[in-house]
């Protein structure tokens, strides 16, 4: 099989999630989900305060992915530090954290579950040619390293959640957004505008032609007027 399924049983293991203490909570400007999830470098973390009893690995999981997370994965030394200094010092963590990692018997290797590539390990010394069919893999908060265990006889304390960051936040500042924000609200307005002075100029415009056209065809000061006027004037002299 390639992944973990219901077949997979962890008899009584106990999900004990607990909750980020109010001091290490997410700065203002975090992008995580809320307050208790805790931001480094490109993704968010968090133990979800709830305990219940779990009967395989995918149910350990389904408490991360019913938050938008997953079990964690850890890809360089920084990470792994970061981790294991927050369950020793904040979340007082158990002895061992279980990873989001799961091995593959199609091509014999250790792989996350959120898909991301395996480009870091920190396992202790163990014996080669194991059989690792069914094999968890833990994190030993004591000393940082990674050690495999029997998920049909192993029981943890406590798992790990976590959550990218998406993409626009990640990489867009805050002052490349509302600049573009600005921009944008600009636009629209300017278009808005020069819609409205158009349609004013067209109306009037037509109604100035209107006009114009209306007071020429009326005037009394036309040709015929005036020629009526000055036959009228030449009469008059005449008969004086």
């Amino acid at each position: 099989f390639s992944r973990p399924g219901p077949g997979l049983n962890l008899p009584a293991l106990v999900y004990v999630a607990r909750a980020l203490p109010t001091e290490l909570q997410a700065p203002p400007n975090s992008y995580c989900p809320s307050s208790s999830w805790v931001q480094f470098q490109g993704s968010c973390y968090v133990f979800l305060q709830e305990a219940i009893k779990v009967e395989s690995i995918e149910d350990v999981r389904n408490q991360c992915t019913g938050h938008g997370a997953d079990m964690v994965s850890i890809h360089n030394e920084e990470e792994n530090a970061f981790i294991l200094d927050i369950l020793r010092k904040q979340w007082k963590s158990p002895d061992d954290i279980l990873l989001g990692m799961f091995y593959d018997t199609d091509d014999a290797s250790f792989k996350w579950f959120d898909n991301s590539n395996m480009t870091f390990n920190k396992w202790t010394d163990q014996e080669d040619g194991e059989d690792l069919i069914d094999t968890c893999a833990f994190l030993h908060t004591k000393t940082g390293e990674w050690k495999k265990g029997n998920c049909e006889v192993s029981s943890v304390e406590g798992t790990l959640c976590k959550a990218a960051i998406p993409y626009e936040r990640k990489y867009l500042s805050d002052n490349h957004i509302l600049i573009s924000a600005l921009v944008t609200a600009i636009t629209v307005v300017l278009t808005v505008l020069g819609a409205i002075i158009w349609f004013l100029y067209k109306r009037n415009s037509d109604f100035g032609f209107t006009t114009v056209f209306s007071t020429a065809s009326q005037s009394p000061h036309d040709d015929d007027c005036i020629l009526v006027a000055t036959e009228e004037n030449e009469y008059t002299v005449q008969l004086e």
